[in-house]
Order: structure tokens, then sequence, then C-alpha cells
């Protein structure tokens, strides 16, 4: 690479680097405000080339917006259909937590004549399913009406239309199933081009929890209060038939001549959170103990069932969803994690038969279940046909609580949450995590005002520091998923460049609040703030390593010089996934698999061994040497460490003799962020405020120590000598100080 030495001629002629940076900057600028200007008169067409074919016809696409956002298309001035994303309109979490964003156009039927999948994260489709599956699967909803209901896996219940599921990814399916049908629909009502189906839901209702009646089995399924699903094998039979049989030995779904009378799985099903319904069928106390385990608004659905066929399914085993049975409500789908389940054990109600699988599922206040409203319980029956090969029909139940549980509130509150913008439903929904998350931040911004006070106590802050690195691990990791990226700076980037809505950002909450105090920090002391206290796999690394030096596994640190240019690796990185980015965002998130966050953080670990071992190596090597990862490969470093140069403070303190010649800090820091000359790199510091404590101790740093040692020779007593006088038969004694 050719290199401009200073007396160069020309252009770099008398100007300083200071000057020439400053020259290339503002051009930089300059590129990206006209590139941000041209793409503001550009249609969705130009983003989304594909349109065209949607709509032949079309003279113009124009800007996506409005609310739910989408880009209305028109042949001359009149309409004829809308584009619009997912994501922005109904995101709905899949396996992996994260929504399938899929572009979605229908004309002014509310027919539904193009979908294409432009972002996901499913890591079931990672490991021996290809992801073309999924994108056939998608275009399979070209040519249904919005108003169609669709089940994944065919149904027995009329007025319904079948789509099959993805062989193994069932979860997904269902997923990509809501994502479509309820983003096409609220544009569709939106717009005008269907009426609206949201108006004849039934208004949230309450449980009366002062309402108890003693009841046995027959009267509580003589009332309705346990619902009964009855499948025999000739059903299951007759649901397959013309599917391809599987090869399995003694499959449940297979045709067993003579035996089509045969239990299959005899399911009952209710809504226990009512007393009548719960008190008898679990007792007093189990009940109370169970009631006070639930949220308020939380409801508690029991299903026990006898027969072949299980109903928890692969998933409960897999780790996470069980993918045999969901609900159903107002074509909203409820799935349960298997931290939802909970066990029925020993049932007290008088008269209920033997059961060999029993289970309790919760249905968590925020999700938009409306107990006082129909729904419908739905089982997926899987046959294999293969080794990853599997097909599905689903099996329906309804549901409808008695009403004399539940009191129907006057004000029909379905037409205020249905006009509720989406992101404010998903931020209601998430009350208590975004609770938990405010209140963490704000005890560290008290840590970082007061940082001066908490370093003079180093016990103290090394037992908050512990603490807190727990949290971020556990709450703001593990449990939130709330593990910040590269991808996140990239995709802003691209939003800005190719429009910019807040609503995209707005739909994950956690992630939001904690990028607006990243970039607070950024502003105010640079990066350090979320390196050193925030991210999740640092904190990881930073326990990993001080559990390592508790059972004195022996530290390695390269020389400084090597140390030095390793650093440069993660802006390498930074470079390399950035100029991807401008190509293809989605290109761009594959090769940002460089950080091992969403296997160890998001995933939980539950991925293909190759990216397991690749975290676990990562983490492995903390032990070693102090976040090595963090160091030198973190790409989300980098990307924060230049946002932080243009930082208003340094609030971390050094004196003259730093460096010259005290070497205590540059020693100690965990991530060498401290120059052997003695300044601090802020782009590389993790304000740990280690260096602080040394700043302050005057037992271990020199300049102060000198200070002690003087203030103690000069308050010590000056040594006295006696005087002995002789006087005759006595003698005299005088002390004088010599």
């Amino acid at each position: 690479m050719r290199t401009w030495p200073l007396e160069n001629p020309g252009l770099f002629r008398g100007a300083s680097w200071d000057g020439v940076a400053r020259g290339w900057l503002l051009l930089c600028m300059a590129c990206l405000l006209m590139l941000v200007a041209m793409d503001a008169t550009a249609g969705v067409d130009k983003k989304f080339p594909e349109v065209r074919g949607y709509f032949p016809s079309a003279t113009r696409f124009g800007d996506i917006s409005g609310k739910p956002p989408a880009a209305a298309v028109y042949d001359g001035d009149k309409v004829i259909g809308y584009i619009f994303e997912s994501v922005m309109v109904a995101p709905v979490p899949a396996y992996s937590g994260e929504p399938v964003n899929i572009l979605v156009a229908i004309d002014q039927t509310g027919k539904i004549i193009g979908t294409k999948v432009l972002e996901q994260h499913e890591p079931i489709l990672l490991v021996g399913i290809p992801v073309q599956r999924l994108y056939d699967f998608v275009e399979r909803y070209v040519g249904h009406s919005v108003k169609d209901k669709i089940v994944v896996g065919g149904s027995d219940v009329p007025g319904t239309t079948k789509i099959d599921a993805i062989s193994s990814a069932t979860v997904t399916s269902m997923v990509v199933n809501e994502t479509i049908m309820n983003a096409a629909l609220e544009v569709a009502v939106s717009r005008h081009l269907v009426a609206s189906t949201f108006a004849s839901a039934s208004a949230p209702a309450t449980i009366r929890a002062d309402y108890f009646k003693k009841a046995n089995w027959q009267q509580l399924t003589g009332n309705g209060a346990f619902r009964r699903l009855n499948i025999t094998r000739g059903m299951v039979v007759d649901a397959f038939k013309g599917q391809p049989e599987s090869g399995l030995v003694d499959d449940p779904t297979a045709p067993a001549p003579g035996h089509e009378g045969d239990t299959f799985i005899d399911l009952y099903y209710a809504d226990i959170t009512p007393p009548t319904v719960g008190r008898n069928l679990l007792g007093a106390s189990t009940y109370q103990s169970m009631m006070q385990s639930l949220s308020p608004g939380d409801e508690a659905i029991a299903i026990v069932a006898n027969g072949v066929y299980s109903y928890k399914g692969l998933g409960y085993v897999r780790g996470g969803v069980y993918d045999r049975l969901h609900i159903m409500q107002n074509r909203k789908l409820f799935l349960f994690k298997d931290s939802d389940y909970v066990a029925l054990d020993n049932p007290k109600l008088s008269g209920m038969p033997a059961f060999n699988e029993t289970g309790i599922f919760i249905l968590h206040h925020g999700q938009g279940f409306n107990p006082g409203a129909p729904w419908t319980l739905q089982l997926l029956v899987r046959r294999q046909i293969g080794p990853l090969k599997s097909i599905y029909s689903t099996f329906a139940g309804g549901y409808h609580i008695p009403a004399d549980y539940v009191i129907q509130p006057k004000v029909d509150w379905s037409t205020i949450h249905a006009d509720a913008p989406l992101w404010v439903k998903i931020w209601y929904g998430q009350r208590f995590e975004i609770a938990v998350l405010v209140a963490g931040l704000l005890f560290l911004s008290l840590i970082l005002v007061f940082q001066d006070w908490v370093v003079k106590r180093p016990l103290l802050l090394e037992r908050v520091r512990v603490g807190f690195l727990i949290y971020t691990a556990v709450f703001i990791g593990w449990y939130g998923l709330a593990q910040l990226s590269v991808v996140n700076i990239l995709t802003f980037v691209n939003s800005i460049i190719h429009g910019f809505h807040w609503s995209t950002f707005l739909m994950d909450p956690l992630i939001f609040i904690l990028w607006t105090f990243v970039a607070v920090s950024l502003l105010l002391v640079g990066r350090g703030v979320y390196c050193g206290w925030l991210c999740p796999f640092g904190a990881l690394q930073v326990l990993i390593n001080k559990l390592a030096v508790k059972f004195r596994v022996p530290q390695l640190e390269p020389p400084s010089y090597v140390h030095e240019r390793l650093w440069a690796i993660k802006y390498i990185v930074l470079l390399f996934l950035f100029g991807l980015s401008l190509q293809s965002v989605n290109l761009a998130e594959r090769f940002s698999e460089v950080e091992p966050f969403k296997t160890a953080i998001n995933l939980h670990f539950m991925r293909s061994w190759g990216y397991v071992a690749y975290a676990v190596i990562l983490l492995g090597a903390a032990a070693f040497t102090n976040k090595v990862y963090c160091r030198y490969l973190c790409p989300l470093g980098a990307g924060l460490a230049i946002s932080g140069r243009i930082r208003l403070f340094e609030w971390l303190r050094r004196r003259k003799e730093c460096g010259h010649p005290c070497q205590v800090c540059a020693n100690e820091c965990e991530v060498k962020a401290i120059s052997p000359l003695g300044p601090i790199n802020y782009n590389e510091c993790h304000y740990c405020l280690d260096c602080q404590v040394t700043y302050e101790n005057d037992h271990k740093c020199p300049p102060l120590v000198e200070r002690r040692k003087k203030r103690e020779k000069a308050s010590r007593p000056l040594p006295t000598a006696v005087i002995t006088v002789g006087a005759g038969d006595a003698d005299t004694h005088a002390e004088r100080p010599v």
C-alpha cells in the first residue's frame, strides 16, 4: 500500500495528518448524505426488485409508510396492491427467539400474490434441513386470501385450509404461518381491503377468584369446564390417507386392520385458573401454591391424556418447545415452552379416571390471551417417513369457559387493543423485563457517577462487580436475550442508507433500551462501560478468568508489542463485515458468526457441535488470558471503539508518575489497555475501575506510598534522653529532648 510522506507535494503539502483525516471524514460524510438523499427518492422496488414481477402492470411503487407500514403499488393513479415486510407489521418470535422477516405482496382483493423470506435465524434449518424448504413453504401462501383460515398440517375443523409443515421444523412452520397471515390481514384491514375481524373478538375477561363450588369429575365434564379430544387409530389413518407410509416398526399412525376403534389418544383439557376447577382438581393447598406462583393475568391450562400418542412431542425432549400442542385464539398462536410446564401429580378430583400423561401449561399475561373468549386446542400428529422427513395432520378441539367462572367487562377494550401500535403491545408484554433492565442500568449509572467513592472501598467494588457481571450474563444474556451484536450496528447503518424506521428498532425493547444506554455512555466516556459491564459474553469471560485465578491457573500474556498489533484484528474483521453489509446484510450476518454470541447466549449452546466448540474454545481461552476474544477478535468492540472516540469526558484519573516510572496499573489492567508510558487507551479500556482502586490505594500506588511514609514519619514523637544530676544522697532526674 502506498504511503504519503509529510513532505509530499500537492494536495498534502503543508497539511498536518490531523487536518487530512478531517478532510477525508468530511468527504465520506458528504458521500453518505448523497447516498441517503438518492435513496430517499427511491421506491420499494429499488430495495426489492422482485416486486415488479408481483405487479406486472405497476407504473410506480410508493415508499413504506403508514400504520402498519406498507408501500402502495400504483397503476397510474390507481392503487392496485400493497407490499410490506412482516417484521414491521407482526413480528412473531420463532424457534430461535427472533422473528422470520418475510416480504409479502397483496392485491386490492386481499389475495396474497407474492412472498419471499428476507431474513431468518432458525437454528433448526442449519442442522440437516435445507433452507430451501423454508423458501418453498413460504411460496405456498401465494394465491390464498388474507381471510382464509390456514392450519399447518391440516385439520378436521370445517372451514380450514391445509398447508403441510416443513418436515422436522413444525414450530418454525406454525410461526411462519401466523407471521404471514397476521401481517397480511392487519395490512388489509388497515387499508380497508377487507372488513375488520377484530371488532367481533370477545372483550378481555377476568377470572372470578371468589367463586367456588364443590364439584366432581362428572360435573366438570358435564358443564364444559373439561373438554375432550378423543382420537381413534382409524381417524388418524383417514387423516393420512393418500400420504406416504412410515417405515418405523409399530408406528401408531399406520393402518391397523381390525383396530380402527382403538384409542390413539384420549385427551381432556381445561382452564383450571377458576377456583371451582382448580381447587377441586388440585386440592386447596396445592391450588393456593400454584396461584401464588402465577402473576396476575396468567392462565393455567391442565391437559391429561391416555393412549399410544404423547402430546409432549419432540420439542419437549429437544429443549424448549412443545411442538405437538398449541392453542389458537382469534388467529393468534400460543406456543408452550418448557418453562411454561408444571407437573400435575396426584389429582384430587373425585371420580377422575387415571391418566398416564398429565401436565399444566401456563399462558402468561401479556401474550394477549383472553380467558373469556373461545379458543381452540390443536394437536399435531406426526408421521415420520424418512430419517429427516415427517408429515403432519392437525386435530382440534374447541373450548369456551363456563360463564359463571368469569366476569366480562362492560367496556370493549378490543378496539383499543387492535388500534395500539404493535411495538406498544410488545413493550407492554415485556414490562417486567424492561423494569429489571432499567433498574440494572440505573444502578450501573450510580456506580459510574460515584466511582470516586466506590474505588476507595475495593472489597465492596469487587463484590458489586462480580454480582453485576452475574446479572449481565444471566438476566441480560440468557434470560433477556439482549446480547448486542455487530449485526445491530450493520443493520442500523444499512437502515440509515436505505430508509430508517423507528418501528423496526422498537420491536425488541430490551435491545432498544440497551443500545440507548450504550449510545449515551459512548458519548460520555467511551466504549468501556458496555464492554466491561453489560456484555453477557464478556461477563462470562471475566467470571471464568476470576475462577481460574482463584484456582491458580497460569496466566499468559503476549509481549506488549505483540499485544498492540493483535488489537488490529478486530478492526479488520469489522471492516470486512461492513463491506459485506453494503452488498448484503444477510451475507454479512452469516459471516458475523465470528461472534460466538448467538451460540453461547441467544441459543444457550443448543447448536451443532462446530458452533458450540468455537464458543467453548473462546471461553476456555479466557481462563488463561482474560477476555482474549474481546481484546483481539470482537468486531462489536471495534465498532464501539470507533464510535466512542468522540467522548466528552475522561473520568479515569492519572498522575504524572504513571509510567514514569510507575508500572503498577499497566501490569494489573485486565485487558492491558494502559501503555507502559502511562496513558490509558480508551479505545481498548473496559472500564473495570481496577486502575482507580490502585490510584486511591496508599499501599500500592508508589506516589501515595511515599507520601504516606512521610506523613507517618512526621507524626512520630521525638525520642527523649534522661540526664541524672548528683545531689548528696538524692539524685535529681531530668528529661530533655535530644
